[in-house]
């Protein structure tokens, strides 16, 4: 990249520690050219006071704050708790909301002019992957500068050492200076402590958790809460209907202040590394729980059995930055095909970060009762299992009798 032709860049900007010293040192490295911020609100609610303030003092000319929350859940989010997308056991909250921010950051560089598009992704994480795809989808011809792969910065430390030398504030402190992400789908924690995998998390420090209480600080008594679902998507919360920022932040509330959504791993990363994260999601966790509930009375047992094949390649690719792909679409328009008779309520008792099934119903169950019942009926005659076993097991007899034959253990 000719540096010399860089005059203006935007920049996807978060305020956090990596894009706040981020500003100042394009400034420094790709002569002075003009930095435009573009944040995405997704739903991280205070990080964004006083953002753009930061970012004008720290040198960008203007800040977009960017609202996406709505887009970012109901196009993506949803749909994969429709499939039961998760990354081994992750539920992906990082992911989801990066492609849209890819997106606007894109389409906002087209309308500036842009000679470049930045990002503040480190060279290790996937983030960068996901940043990177999304702004080609959209903008596939304008350059892509990752600083992390460019500056002699090493780590966290080093970019505290450069933010303090550079007059840039910061919110964090050398003891609380976790790798964080937040929107209103997740919370994610990486680094310091919790790069030893075999250490526990610090649940009851204060401070650490924000979404969440822990387990032990839950209350002694359960709470139930009932979802609704309208061809599958989430519409009210204990029959209040409601548009799908509140469906989660009603489930956050209640699922946080019951310690639900918890979620400690060692997943592997795209770029090919072991990397160890702790995660806060208390209504997605419900959400995914209670839709899986749903479905057991609403599908029948082949889709059901087939979307769970379907679930972990959705969860792949969303995870591995594949967002904007065509086997991503295709995959969607099946789930959205599943759905059309997954409606119905969901109750459910939250006690001290269980999840546990308090009943479930729907206009179109296929759970019929009077042929599930062990009492007498007039609708199954068990006499016909006799001869479905015969014919079912009609090959392993044959196997059965050709080994004997031929005297094979």
């Amino acid at each position: 990249m000719d540096k010399s032709k860089i005059k203006k860049v935007v920049l996807a900007y978060s305020g956090g520690l990596d894009t706040s010293i981020i500003i100042p040192w394009l400034k420094e490295n790709y002569n002075n050219c003009e930095v435009v911020c573009v944040s995405g609100n997704v739903g991280q609610a205070g990080e964004l006071d006083g953002l753009e303030e930061k970012a004008k003092k720290t040198g960008a000319s203007k800040l977009y704050i960017e609202d996406l929350t709505n887009e970012f859940l109901t196009e993506c989010a949803f749909p994969c708790m429709q499939a039961g997308a998760a990354y081994e056991g992750y539920l992906l909250g990082t992911a989801f909301a990066r492609p849209f921010i890819a997106k606007r950051v894109a389409k906002i560089a087209i309308a500036e002019k842009a000679d470049a598009i930045v990002h503040g992704c480190t060279g290790k994480g996937n983030d960068q992957v996901r940043f990177e795809l999304g702004i080609k989808a959209f903008a596939p011809n304008i350059p892509i500068i990752a600083p992390w792969r460019e500056w002699s910065i090493k780590s966290r430390e080093e970019e505290i050492d450069y933010a303090e030398a550079h007059g840039v504030p910061l919110k964090i402190s050398r003891e609380t200076n976790y790798s964080k992400d937040k929107n209103i789908w997740h919370l994610s924690h990486e680094g310091l402590d919790l790069e030893d995998p075999s250490s526990e998390p610090q649940y009851n420090k204060p401070g650490f958790l924000e979404m969440c209480v822990s387990p032990e600080q839950a209350p002694d008594k359960p709470t139930y809460v009932t979802v609704s679902f309208e061809k599958g998507v989430p519409v009210a919360v204990d029959g209040r209907k409601l548009d799908a920022q509140g469906v989660v932040a009603a489930l956050n509330k209640v699922g946080g202040e019951n310690g639900i959504g918890l979620f400690d791993v060692v997943e592997n990363r795209l770029v090919g590394m072991k990397s160890r994260g702790l995660y806060e999601n208390p209504g997605g966790s419900i959400l995914y729980h209670a839709h899986a509930v749903l479905e057991t009375i609403c599908l029948d047992k082949e889709t059901q059995h087939y979307k769970a094949l379907v679930a972990q390649k959705l969860a792949e690719l969303v995870y591995n930055a594949q967002w904007y792909s065509p086997l991503t679409s295709s995959i969607l328009a099946f789930v959205k095909s599943t759905q059309q008779t997954v409606t119905g309520e969901v109750k459910l008792k939250l006690y001290k970060g269980n999840i546990i099934n308090a009943g479930v119903t729907s206009p179109y169950s296929l759970y019929d009762p009077e042929i599930a019942t062990f009492d007498e009926d007039d609708v199954y005659d068990q006499a016909d299992a006799t001869g479905f076993i015969n014919l079912y097991g009609l090959p392993l007899k044959v196997w059965a009798k050709m080994k004997s034959k031929n005297g094979l253990d």
